[in-house]
C-alpha cells in the first residue's frame, strides 16, 4: 500500500526531510505533487535516519514549501526503460526523451544502478578500437572493454575530440553491431548543440544514444545521467551482443555535484571538500565497463575530465587513475600553439595496449614502433632544453636531426584536422616516415628485420639496410675525427699564443 505524506519538514536545495516516515529502502523513488499547479517532481531517498527520509530532488525544488505538496514512496527503485530503438534518441539524466521523438515503450526496463562486473566472470580485452587519431591508434592504444580516460583542461579542445572519438570510432571487420553512447554532464546548451549537429551531419546518429545534463539542469540529475547511460550500454552490450563504446563529458562536473549533494547532507569533508566516498562512487561507474565471459559483446569506456588548474595531483583525476587502466593526456602547450588535437603522448599511457595490438589486431610492428616513437620524442625534449641554452645551431648533427624529427611529428603526426579519419595502417606508416628523418643507428628500439621492411628507404640513398648501417657509421667516425681535429688545433693555437701583458693608464 502506497502511503501519501502531505508535510515536507524542511528543504536545502535539491534535498528535502520528512519526518515519520516507515518502510522505506534507500534509493526508493518517490513522487512529490505540487498541490496548486499538480506539477509533478522526481526524487529518491539517499539517507534514512530512524523515521526521518532525506529525498534527493531530480528537478527544481523552487515553489516547494512544507504544506503545499504531497509525497509518495513509490515502492520501486529508479529504473528506465530499454530497448533498440533507443538509438538514434535523446534523453534527459533521468531518461526521459527531449527529442520530440515520443517515449520508449518496452515491458524491459532497467534499474539504473546496476551492477559492477564480477571479476571472476570478466574476459581480459583484446582487440583495438580503431578511432582514426594517430596519437591515441598508435601510441595509447584504446582496447576494446578498457576503461581510459582523457585529463583534459578548462578551455582545450576536449569537446571536438569527444565528437570526433564518436563521429569515427570502430572496430575493423565488426562495425555492423558497434553502438556509442553519449553522455554530456553538465554542459552548455550550444555545446550540446554542437554535439548533436556533429553526430548528424556525419551521418552517425543512428547508432547513437545521447544522454544529456545541462548545465542549468537540476545537480541531483546530474548524479543519475551517467547511471541511466550505463545502464543502456550494458543492456545493448549484454542483452543484444554490440561492441558498444560508452563517452563521458565531463566527469568533473559530476564529481562537483557530488560535493555539493554532500555538503547539502552536512557530510564530512575529504580532500578539497569532496565526499570520502567519491573513491568509490567513482568505481562504480567505471567498473561497469569490460567484458564478459559468457556474453558475446563488450563496454569500453571513454570518460573525459577536465583538470581543475590542469593539477593532474586534483583528487578527480588522481582517484581516476587509480580506478582506470590508463589515461590521455591534454596539454596546454600544444594547444596553444594550434596543435589538434592536443594530446601529451608522453604522460598517456594506455595499460592494456600490448595485449590488443600487434599481428593479428594491428599489425606486428606497432609496439617497436610506438616505443621506438616514444623514446625519440623524449629525447627531443631533453634537445630542446639543450639548444635554449646553447642555441641550435651549435648542436650535433644528431641533435639538430632530433630537432627536425620533433618538428615534423607535431606537425604531422600529432596534428590532423577535425575531419580527418586515419586507418591504422596510415598511422603506422606515418610513424615510420618521421622515423626516417633520425640517423638509422639512433633507432634502437627497433629489430633491424624490422627497419629493413618498414623504414623508408630514403635514409642513405641505397635501399640496403646493412650499407645504411655502414654508413652511419662512418658519418660518425668522420664527426668524431673533425672533433679531434679541432681540439688539437685550439691545444696548439693556446701554446703557439703570445703573452700579451696589458698596461693599465
Amino acid at each position: 500500500m502506497k502511503k501519501e505524506y502531505l508535510k515536507i519538514d524542511d528543504i536545502n536545495g535539491p534535498l528535502i526531510q520528512i519526518d515519520g516516515v516507515d518502510d522505506v529502502f534507500y534509493g526508493e523513488v518517490v513522487d512529490i505533487k505540487e498541490k496548486a499547479s499538480g506539477q509533478m517532481r522526481k526524487g529518491k531517498v539517499i539517507k534514512i535516519d530512524g523515521e526521518t527520509v532525506t529525498i534527493q530532488v531530480f528537478q527544481s525544488t523552487s515553489g516547494l514549501s512544507s504544506n503545499n505538496a504531497k509525497t509518495t514512496f513509490t515502492g520501486e527503485a529508479m529504473e528506465i526503460p530499454v530497448s533498440e530503438e533507443m538509438l538514434g534518441r535523446v534523453f534527459n539524466g533521468i531518461g526521459e526523451p527531449i527529442d520530440n521523438g515520443g517515449e520508449i515503450y518496452s515491458e524491459d526496463t532497467r534499474n539504473i544502478n546496476g551492477m559492477p562486473i564480477n571479476p571472476m566472470s570478466r574476459q581480459y580485452p583484446r582487440n583495438f578500437i580503431q578511432t582514426g587519431i594517430s596519437s591515441i591508434d598508435v601510441l595509447t592504444t584504446l582496447i576494446r572493454g578498457q576503461k581510459l580516460p582523457i585529463f583534459s583542461g578548462n578551455g582545450l579542445s576536449h569537446n571536438e575530440l569527444a565528437a570526433q572519438i564518436v563521429r569515427q570510432a570502430k572496430i575493423t571487420g565488426e562495425g555492423e553491431d558497434f553502438a556509442i553512447v553519449f553522455c554530456a554532464i553538465g554542459v552548455k546548451h550550444d555545446d550540446e548543440k554542437f554535439f548533436r549537429k556533429t553526430f548528424e551531419d556525419a551521418g552517425v546518429m543512428d547508432h547513437v544514444v545521447m544522454y544529456v545534463n545541462y548545465a542549468d539542469d537540476p545537480v541531483a540529475e546530474r548524479t543519475t545521467a551517467p547511471r541511466a547511460a550505463l545502464t543502456t550500454a550494458e543492456y545493448l552490450a549484454f542483452d543484444k551482443g554490440m561492441n558498444v563504446l560508452v563517452v563521458m563529458s565531463d566527469i568533473t562536473a559530476y564529481a562537483e555535484a557530488l560535493r555539493e549533494i554532500s555538503s547539502a547532507r552536512e557530510e564530512v569533508p575529504s580532500r578539497k571538500g569532496y565526499p570520502g566516498y567519491m573513491y568509490s562512487d567513482l568505481a562504480s561507474l567505471y567498473e561497469r565497463a569490460g567484458m564478459l565471459k559468457d556474453k558475446k559483446g563488450s563496454i569500453t569506456f571513454l570518460p573525459i575530465l577536465t583538470m581543475p588548474n590542469d593539477d593532474i595531483t586534483h583528487p578527480i583525476p588522481d582517484l581516476t587513475g587509480f580506478i582506470t587502466e590508463g589515461q590521455v593526456v591534454l596539454g596546454r602547450d600544444l594547444e596553444q600553439r594550434s596543435i589538434y588535437p592536443p594530446i601529451d603522448i608522453l604522460p598517456s599511457l594506455s595499460r592494456l595496449m600490448k595485449d590488443g595490438i600487434g599481428e593479428g589486431y594491428t599489425r606486428e610492428d606497432h609496439q617497436d614502433l610506438a616505443n621506438q616513437l616514444f623514446a625519440a620524442y623524449s629525447r627531443v625534449q631533453e634537445v630542446r632544453d639543450l639548444s635554449q641554452i646553447m642555441g641550435e645551431d651549435d648542436l650535433s648533427e644528431t641533435d639538430k636531426s632530433y630537432m627536425k624529427f620533433g618538428r615534423e611529428f607535431e606537425k604531422r603526426f600529432l596534428n590532423q584536422e577535425f575531419d580527418e579519419n586515419r586507418t591504422i595502417e596510415e598511422s603506422l606508416d606515418l610513424g615510420w616516415e618521421l622515423l626516417s628523418i633520425l640517423p638509422v643507428t639512433e633507432l634502437d628500439r627497433l629489430s633491424p628485420k624490422l627497419i629493413d621492411k618498414y623504414l623508408p628507404k630514403t635514409v642513405y640513398g641505397t635501399g640496403d639496410l646493412r650499407a645504411d648501417l655502414k654508413k652511419a657509421q662512418e658519418t660518425m667516425d668522420e664527426e668524431v675525427k673533425d672533433v679531434k681535429k679541432g681540439d688539437k688545433k685550439l691545444e696548439k693555437a693556446e701554446k703557439d699564443a703570445p703573452n700579451i701583458e696589458y698596461e693599465v693608464s
